[in-house]
């Protein structure tokens, strides 16, 4: 069984795990800390912010980050749906943490990459 950072009732709860996610691990921890302990809407809306260039976190906007966090969240909020939990009392525990990591092949003689991975554990608790 999967654990996951945070220990929370799951009747009360809802949670999804991305996992090899292709964005960086500094730059989804950043945005997981902003987002983390929010309302589900307004941790949704910083996210869309974020995205659209509106607002920004230091200078900079993480569309990448932003993207697949606001997925993660979005599923997050079909399975509390499916829970019958309130979305509107819905608060966000986000977390990330570094995955594996793999090669870029590159042709004969040339040196390859190495690929950025992380995995993100999301949380929605209903207080």
């Amino acid at each position: 069984m999967l654990r996951y950072a945070f220990n929370e009732n799951p009747k009360r709860s809802a949670k999804v795990y991305g996992r090899g996610l292709r964005i960086s691990p500094k730059n989804s921890k950043i945005v997981c800390s902003t987002v983390s302990g929010k309302q589900l809407e307004k941790g949704k809306k910083i996210l869309e912010n974020l995205i659209s260039q509106k607002s920004s976190l230091d200078g900079k906007y993480y569309t990448n980050t932003s993207k697949e966090l606001l997925e993660l969240l979005k599923s997050a909020e079909g399975n509390a749906e499916f829970k019958g939990l309130d979305t509107e009392r819905l608060f966000i525990h986000a977390s990330a943490h570094k995955g594996f990591s793999f090669w870029r092949p590159r042709a004969f003689k040339m040196r390859g990459q190495r690929r950025k991975v992380t995995n993100v554990q999301v949380v929605l608790e209903q207080r």
